[in-house]
């Protein structure tokens, strides 16, 4: 019987080193704060954010346009046309809620809206509604992605865009950095003339 549990145990050995890698010191030795870490995970990574109903969230809310809350209708059935993202923007004491609101026909951000948790409801902590317009939280900030147009220009094809990142600070959310990237002309909408017409 202890020979049997010998060779198993041996077995187990040989197959957990046989995965081609080094052991632990492929990722060095363990440091005390990170085994510390390691050994009490923080209940904010493991938690599911509890859902809003975002609709109702921005039909509710006296700082949306009249125009965006026209526009926010059911596509098909009780489907919306809302992006919803969770994730801590403000450092409030729930998750922070983004919602876009599209277009349906062709998915143009119309409305971009974070809300804060506070009291056991909501607030509006930004808005942006010049369309075509999209926020993403992107490690902590809220990125603001707005396509532009030049004379000419269908819907479907913007000239660019402007990318603003925003931070929360001192209670409100304040402009970082902005880029703009210019998209390049797919050749089939070239209008310059071929060599030899």
């Amino acid at each position: 019987m202890t020979a049997t549990a010998a060779v198993a145990a041996l077995a187990l050995l040989a197959s957990a080193c046989a995965t081609g890698g080094t052991g632990a010191r492929d990722e060095g030795p363990a440091h005390a704060d990170s085994v510390a870490g390691a050994a009490s995970p923080s209940a904010a990574s493991s938690r599911t954010p509890d859902r809003v109903d975002a609709v109702e969230l921005v039909m509710t809310d006296p700082e949306v346009s009249g125009e965006v809350k026209r526009e926010l209708k059911p596509c098909v059935a009780d489907e919306y046309p809302v992006d919803v993202s969770y994730g801590n923007l403000t450092e409030g004491p729930a998750d922070d809620i983004v919602v876009n609101v599209l277009t349906c026909g062709d998915a143009v951000g119309v409305g971009s809206y974070v809300y804060r948790g506070r009291g056991g409801g909501y607030e509006n902590v930004f808005k942006a509604e010049e369309p075509p317009v999209y926020a993403e939280i992107d490690r902590g900030d809220l990125v603001v992605t707005k396509q532009v147009y030049e004379r000419g220009d269908p819907v479907s094809s913007p000239s660019g865009e402007n990318v603003i990142t925003y931070r929360w600070e001192s209670g409100r959310f304040t402009e970082k950095y902005r880029t703009h990237n210019d998209y390049g002309k797919v050749a089939g909408d070239d209008p310059s003339p071929v060599p030899g017409d």
